[in-house]
């Protein structure tokens, strides 16, 4: 029987992941994965063909010569390789999740890291339970710190991904109503989050480390300390190696504040051991970003960065795959916030456009997805956020919204689908506003954006 160590021979000589045919690094090691509505077994020869060194593959029928591996299931494999790969690893790796901004947090910290250290993050939404062994099977001898997202949408998820990337250090962004059908309500989703405290909490000792040894720390988490639900959480596993940041100076290593957000978002931020403090312009938008970057900058003064290096790090960062990305158009201000909603991001999104400076404000905001029973009472949630914000326009976008909404309220259009909203602006001109699209990634806002 073929074990991990033999496999794990096999990677050091041919140390890249191939799971796509239509992507095949020559000399790779092909898995051959199995999704809802494909068998990659059936691309194995396909793989071989296309350079592939070889091909695990989980059904004897295709198993044609000695370039196929067979195994009992090749995503066990996988995730197993990557397991045994990280643990001849000695850097440091941050696991980070959270309900909301992981990915741009993920982002900004490894802008931040980058300025000193050779990093490794998790490439684009590579999250789940084939994304991170993958992140993981990437970092090589070169990399000093790897900073790895785990995203979930059940319980036990973050405790299965948790044992795969095996992170010293971790940060919870925050907790809020996402994937409420998967997780069984918002309390589900506190206890699915929390998995990654659990795992800390394991590797938790209570010692003061020097700053000479942070690297080889242990069971380190960042948290918000202006986060209550986080405190609770961290405080209920008896984490014992903590470290807070948030917008107070009591006990945080960083704090923080906002200067303007008009609508890009500049602020300052102070070292709390050197009582210094720094002014940085940001190219993000948004109150709620705050948090995300004072996590980064938090992370970057623990792993001891000046801050020169965590101010060119904040300060170059630009948003990128519709996350509070700022267009700007011929006429209109664009707010792109369309890869992927739910009730917490809509209403932190919706507060940030009331504080924005701008003299006309237009809503855009499409159906949530993955809320299960209680998708009918947040989009009715949403809708009165939205009423009683200062926006000039407001446009609801989908079936959920359409049918919680108000056909008569004032300065409100709803649309059943994408395509309607589409044809009825197409003829309608929007000129000088500032512009939030917001919805689910299954929406497709981006169609609309075009038109402004």
């Amino acid at each position: 029987m073929t074990t991990t160590r033999d496999i794990y021979k096999l990677f050091l000589q041919h140390p890249h992941i191939s799971t796509d045919t239509r992507k095949i690094a020559r000399d790779s090691l092909f898995f051959a994965l199995k999704g809802d509505k494909f068998d990659a077994n059936t691309f194995a020869k396909q793989a071989i063909a296309a350079g592939a060194a070889y091909a695990l593959i989980d059904n004897p029928a295709y198993r044609l010569g000695e370039k196929y591996i067979l195994v009992d299931d090749v995503l066990t494999t996988l995730q197993d390789l990557a397991r045994y790969h990280r643990s001849q690893l000695t850097i440091p790796v941050i696991g980070l999740t959270g309900t909301n901004g992981k990915t741009t947090t993920k982002e900004l910290i490894n802008s931040v890291l980058s300025q000193h250290f050779k990093t490794l993050a998790t490439q684009g939404n590579l999250n789940n339970h084939i994304g991170v062994p993958l992140t993981v099977l990437s970092i090589n001898s070169s990399h000093e710190i790897a900073v790895i997202e785990m995203g979930a949408n059940h319980q036990k998820e973050i405790e299965l991904l948790c044992t795969i990337a095996q992170p010293t250090h971790g940060l919870i962004t925050n907790v809020g109503k996402a994937h409420l059908e998967g997780f069984g309500g918002v309390e589900g989703v506190k206890k699915g989050k929390g998995e990654l405290y659990d795992y800390l909490a394991s590797k938790s000792e209570s010692r003061k480390v020097r700053k000479s040894e942070r690297q080889k720390d242990t069971g380190v988490a960042f948290v918000n300390s202006d986060n209550a639900v986080l405190l609770e959480m961290q405080e209920a596993r008896g984490l014992k190696n903590v470290i807070y940041y948030g917008t107070s100076t009591d006990k945080n290593l960083v704090s923080g504040s906002i200067v303007d957000n008009a609508p890009y978002l500049s602020f300052q931020w102070t070292n709390n051991n050197s009582r210094e403090s720094y002014p940085i312009k940001t190219q993000l938008t948004g109150a709620y970003n705050l948090d995300n970057i004072l996590a980064a900058i938090c992370i970057g003064v623990y792993f001891e960065l000046d801050s020169d290096e965590i101010n060119r790090g904040i300060e170059g960062y630009q948003p990128q795959n519709s996350r509070s990305q700022i267009v700007q158009t011929a006429t209109n201000t664009l707010i792109c916030d369309y890869y992927n909603a739910n009730p917490s991001s809509m209403f932190s999104a919706i507060e940030n456009m009331s504080q924005i400076n701008a003299d006309k404000k237009v809503l855009i905001l499409g159906d949530m997805f993955e809320l299960g029973t209680e998708a009918a009472t947040e989009h009715a949630a949403v809708i009165k956020k939205a009423a009683d914000s200062p926006a000039d326009e407001r446009i609801f976008i989908g079936k959920e919204f359409f049918a919680a909404g108000h056909p008569g309220l004032p300065g409100s259009t709803f649309y059943q689908t994408v395509e309607e909203a589409v044809a009825k602006l197409k003829s309608k001109s929007i000129k000088n506003a500032t512009i939030l699209i917001k919805g689910s990634r299954g929406m497709a806002l981006e169609r609309l954006a075009e038109l402004f």
